[in-house]
């Protein structure tokens, strides 16, 4: 299999997984019923990296009168005619969002049993809403949320320690919503789908505490200012548990799954006659060490026809963790493939595609890359290490300089990582 043909194979795979996770295709099945009451209203909430695309997906298929506010990344608006659109930075939080936060928590006040909430969440909503507890700070929510990206910590860990330092999330603004009936419907872009660590549970219940918050914050020795901690603490920062019975009603839909992205990718490698296994959608641990992994197993492979025989494709996503070291561009996409490279050493008719659904590895907006049996060779006559590339933790400057790049623009979805090995015959 020449090398164009593959990669214009892994692109169509990915770009099949991005078209399955888009809102204006899955949003609409799920709609709740509308308020049966002539003076309920329905208002629409929603923050995330697809949330803008949410909005627009209900509204053409909502039956009635609505109105609203969500918040995206910048450059993911699109238009909508009753719900707001408001634009804000992510994944290091500003004053846009924090403005956001306020007015979405002013919108939702004073609602009554005979109104309807939809709330509209994506990944990325985490840092969409930035609303401190009392005490703390915008710079104090950014200076957290960069040491948080740096940690080594996974999702679940840093949205753990989000939820406890905020006046929103882990089900703040479903109490604000009390008594309204509120439904949910969310994109996931964790692993394991959890809704508390989607945008890190603004509505939804969170079974976490303080202790477990503080606790993470230590184990992986994050720098916190003192007066953080001594919030973290306080009853304060305590979250909104299961069961509190100022809940409002919640229903809570998943619109759009990372194991509903990669099946798609599957069935565009299985038209063009590829074997295909689904190794995972909740993969974590570090990048370079999933990376060195999934090498070893596509050289076995690609040597000996064990344990998947060529031709094939080795699909798998989930969010790995990159701890920063080096001064570089980071991005975990990348940092894996950094890693695979090394481990398959040129070994022929292997290629692979790893990519953020969502447009944006790391901090770049970059997709991700393509890794090629020539790929270290390639490097090698450019005057590049791969292995300097990965202890700088900056493999978007090496695959950058390879025109290896995988750039998409916004996708208007988030279902987390993408991740392809192609094994030719």
């Amino acid at each position: 299999m020449i090398q164009q043909d593959a990669r214009a194979l892994l692109r169509r795979m990915f770009d099949a997984a991005i078209a399955a996770a888009q809102p204006a295709l899955t949003l609409a099945r799920h709609l709740p019923a509308p308020p049966t009451s002539p003076r309920g209203r329905t208002i629409v909430i929603g923050a995330g990296k697809a949330s803008a695309a949410m909005a627009q997906a209900l509204e053409a298929a909502w039956p009635g009168p609505l109105t609203g506010l969500v918040v995206t990344r910048y450059g993911y608006a699109v238009p909508c005619q009753r719900i707001e659109i408001v634009e804000a930075a992510h994944p290091v939080p500003d004053a846009a969002g924090l403005d956001a936060a306020r007015r979405m928590l002013e919108l939702v006040s004073g609602l009554t049993a005979d109104d309807l909430v939809i709330c509209l969440i994506s990944g990325g909503g985490s840092a969409l809403l930035p609303l401190p507890l009392a005490g703390l700070t915008l710079a104090d929510k950014q200076a957290i949320n960069r040491a948080l990206l740096d940690s080594g910590a996974s999702i679940t860990e840093m949205n753990c320690v989000r939820r406890h330092l905020s006046a929103i999330k882990g089900g703040r603004l479903a109490l604000a919503c009390h008594p309204a009936r509120v439904h949910n419907l969310l994109l996931s872009d964790v692993p394991g789908d959890d809704p508390i660590d989607i945008a890190s549970g603004p509505t939804v219940p969170d079974p976490t505490t303080c202790a477990d918050a503080l606790d993470i914050v230590r184990r992986y020795g994050i720098a916190v200012p003192d007066h953080v901690m001594a919030v973290l603490a306080t009853d304060a920062a305590e979250t909104v548990k299961p069961g509190d019975s100022r809940l409002p009603r919640i229903d809570t839909t998943l619109i759009a799954t990372p194991r509903m992205a990669l099946d798609a990718a599957a069935e565009v490698a299985r038209a063009a006659g590829f074997a295909t296994y689904v190794l995972g959608d909740a993969l974590e641990g570090e990048a370079r060490d999933v990376g060195k992994v999934f090498g070893a197993i596509a050289r076995h492979a690609a040597q000996t026809g064990q344990p998947f025989a060529p031709p094939c494709v080795l699909l798998s996503g989930g969010e790995t963790t990159v701890t920063v070291r080096g001064n570089g561009r980071g991005g975990r996409n990348v940092e894996y493939l950094l890693a695979l490279a090394l481990k398959l050493r040129g070994t022929p008719g292997v290629f692979a595609l790893a990519g953020d659904t969502d447009g944006v590895d790391g901090r770049e907006e970059i997709a991700g890359a393509f890794v090629t049996p020539d790929t270290l060779e390639r490097a090698w006559q450019q005057g590049l290490r791969a292995q300097d590339a990965l202890a700088n933790n900056d493999g978007h400057s090496f695959f950058g300089a390879l025109g290896d790049a995988v750039v998409t623009g916004p996708t208007l979805t988030n279902v987390n990582d993408f991740r392809a090995i192609l094994i030719a015959p």
